[in-house]
């Protein structure tokens, strides 16, 4: 019975890491996607940091990532750059794939 108990801690403990992993990647990725945008929108390094930090907060209206792209677009289309929703979905997926990089060479 204590063996049982055991691993059902152990893999409690497991999902909330794993759940802390996931949000912390996350919120890098939405930094990168902010300095990315900024990059685009010609911001200054003030107002690029002021952005990233509204990516990472656009991520908490909803779950997915349709918050993200939702804001990215709109703020993008709004300052008049030429970039479609296939790209904003394409930098997502590659700014992922970077962040969990960063994050696993830190770890």
């Amino acid at each position: 019975m204590t063996d049982f108990k055991d691993r059902q801690k152990g893999e409690e403990a497991k999902f909330a890491m794993d759940q802390d992993t996931a949000f912390k990647v996350a919120a890098r990725r939405n930094r990168l996607l902010g300095e990315w945008a900024a990059e685009q929108m010609d911001l200054t390094p003030e107002e690029t940091d002021a952005y990233k930090k509204a990516v990472v907060q656009a991520d908490f209206e909803e779950a997915g990532d349709e918050d993200v792209i939702r804001k990215l677009l709109g703020d993008l289309t709004q300052a008049g750059c030429d970039i479609d929703e296939a790209t904003v979905r394409a930098k997502v997926e590659e700014k992922m794939v970077e962040a969990r990089r960063q994050f696993m060479s830190q770890s």
